[in-house]
């Protein structure tokens, strides 16, 4: 099969990042054809005016609809591109100019109909962003499994940078109306059509990540609120690993209360985790200051998840709750 990449972007009052997103489509080095497909998702601060810089460079296509949320955005691209595979890509993310040409070259090797690739922070990237990313990315963290090498099996890409065969897009009907956790109740989704996924470590993006400390905690807060109903949705993926934010956060607390009274061999393993945690994310950032902020992005990471995925978990599986009743906030109304 011949494939035909469309770029789904969907894009919310994001100019600035719509124009560094084209910059580097443009700076891509391949001699693959592909269209770009822009869906403005009810902005009111547009991105045609930078996207009219572009057209005489690349080959977009530029819709503008009523804001239904990114799930809802990336299904309406996908039914309007012309390719038959789709790369689903954030707004905020920067493409290396061999992205494409690593994507093509992987899924020609061993194609899968869904695939994602994994996140990294560029050089120009703040230390907030770099410290973010690292507690996003490592494998000491929630990031777990997301961009390494020796996890591709059963892999859940996610949406700042996936693709998505036009078959198994039209089997699945895409995206469903939650959000975050869109993305890997789709990857399920699609592994029990019995369609295959895969990650492709060489398909890197640069996610900026568009986010304050504020931002990242309820962020964070929302991805461990998800997790309890993607597992009620799908009880076959739970695992107890999801549990690690929860036990982490716990057991700080009681090492703390633990020390007051003069027993600090429990807080001594925390202190040892942070200090490998520092160890890594200096050696990964070249930073000592971002090292640090990654210490207090982590922190930030574990007690936002674990707080979100026990109140999810009591609410849903405990009180049995509808999710979409009791939290209302992560499910888009489609109109």
């Amino acid at each position: 099969m011949q494939l035909q990449y469309s770029f789904i972007i969907p894009v919310y009052n994001r100019p600035d990042e719509v124009y560094e997103l084209l910059s580097s489509f443009k700076a891509m080095d391949t001699n693959l054809d592909y269209e770009i497909v822009i869906v403005e998702d009810g902005s009111t601060e547009t991105s045609q005016a930078v996207i009219e810089r572009y057209t005489k460079d690349l080959n977009i296509s530029y819709f503008f609809k009523e804001n239904s949320g990114p799930g809802d955005s990336r299904n309406y691209g996908m039914q309007r591109a012309k390719g038959n595979y789709f790369i689903i890509l954030d707004s905020d993310v920067i493409m290396p100019n061999n992205y494409l040409s690593e994507v093509d070259k992987s899924l020609k090797t061993e194609y899968v109909d869904c695939f994602g690739g994994p996140d990294a922070a560029h050089d120009s990237f703040s230390d907030l962003q770099k410290a973010i990313n690292f507690a996003m990315t490592s494998f000491i963290t929630t990031g777990g499994i997301r961009g390494h090498k020796n996890a591709v099996d059963k892999f859940q890409p996610r949406s700042f940078n996936m693709g998505l065969s036009k078959n198994a897009f039209l089997a699945s009907k895409g995206f469903g109306r939650i959000h975050p956790g869109e993305d890997p109740d789709l990857s399920i989704r699609l592994w029990n059509l019995g369609f295959k996924t895969k990650l492709i470590p060489n398909a890197i993006v640069y996610h900026k990540r568009r986010i304050s400390w504020l931002k990242f905690q309820q962020q964070v807060r929302k991805f461990g609120l998800v997790r309890p109903i993607l597992n009620k949705w799908h009880p076959s993926t739970k695992k107890l690993t999801y549990w690690f934010p929860s036990l982490f956060s716990i057991g700080f607390c009681i090492s703390i209360l633990m020390a007051v009274f003069g027993y600090i061999w429990f807080i001594s393993i925390y202190v040892l985790y942070f200090v490998l945690a520092f160890i890594l994310a200096f050696y990964t950032t070249k930073s000592s200051k971002v090292a640090v902020m990654a210490l207090w992005a982590i922190g930030v990471q574990f007690l936002g998840y674990g707080l979100g995925f026990i109140q999810s978990t009591f609410a849903v599986n405990i009180q049995n709750k509808n999710p979409e009743t009791h939290f209302p906030k992560l499910f888009f109304k489609l109109k």
